[in-house]
């Protein structure tokens, strides 16, 4: 069962997971980091989110990883991520990861073809719509409907899903927040979870989201892991808060225990 998070409140979840030998702090970017803006490339962590970031990525045998639908590119620059960042990165659902000493390990692509040939029928598609925008992805693309009446939404997702339904129906799909997302991989946040958890050899992980597809790595959450959900709707997460502004406190709560158990 959800329940809402205080930041007046001592969690017992929160202080089991601070405690973890080593600690996995996977968090979605758009509407968790960041707030929800009309024009996706705006979107920027709150200060606040990322001086609690940089605070855990500091700590010892603890990762932190932005888990993201945005391409690498996008991503990067949208979490203003340099060469030589502390953050691991995972673009696309899952289908990008960029290492610290390491860099980005390029996906497998054996869809190139199809994909450029889609995204020209797309865009032929949202001509005339106004307030609808592709986003070319790392294994598929994306629609954002932010700026667009909702009648224009409604129309254009269903012409999307019409064209895929006949061009590529073994695309994977998902539906968010003003966007439809095709993929030419089964890869979600789930798999991404899965990902980082081996790799970190990690034996807590905090994932944090506020959409639809987050759903898929709160569902592979086990004991001893914490799922978080900013915002309403239908949630596998074990605390819900209400803004990235209270992911900041939950951090910080996060933080400091951690930090102390260390001392």
């Amino acid at each position: 069962m959800t329940r809402l998070w205080s930041p007046d409140a001592a969690e017992p979840p929160l202080r089991t997971l601070a405690a973890t030998p080593r600690l996995l702090v996977a968090l979605d970017f758009d509407g968790t980091a960041s707030p929800l803006v009309d024009d996706p490339m705006a979107a920027r962590a709150l200060p606040e989110v990322r001086e609690q970031v940089e605070r855990l990525a500091a700590l010892p045998d603890t990762t932190v990883a932005y888990v993201s639908g945005r391409s690498m590119h996008d991503l990067r620059v949208i979490a203003e991520h340099d060469d030589d960042s502390p953050i691991v990165l995972a673009g696309s659902h899952g289908a990008q990861y960029w290492y610290p000493g390491q860099g980005e390990e390029q996906p497998a692509d054996a869809a190139s073809e199809l994909r450029a040939e889609l995204g020209d029928l797309v865009r032929t598609l949202l001509d005339g719509h106004a307030g609808a925008n592709f986003e070319p992805k790392a294994l598929g693309f994306g629609v954002h409907t932010r700026l667009a009446a909702p009648e224009v939404e409604e129309a254009v997702f269903a012409a999307v899903d019409e064209l895929m339904a006949e061009r590529a129906p073994h695309w994977r799909r998902r539906q968010g927040h003003n966007i439809l997302e095709f993929s030419s991989t089964a890869t979600g946040k789930d798999a991404a979870i899965g990902i980082l958890r081996e790799r970190f050899d990690a034996t807590g992980v905090l994932f944090a989201g506020d959409d639809v597809t987050d759903e898929d790595a709160m569902r592979v959450l086990g004991a001893g892991d914490l799922g978080v959900r900013v915002g309403a709707g239908e949630t596998a997460a074990t605390l819900r808060v209400e803004s990235p502004q209270q992911i900041a406190l939950l951090l910080d709560a996060l933080a400091t225990e951690r930090a102390a158990g260390r001392e």
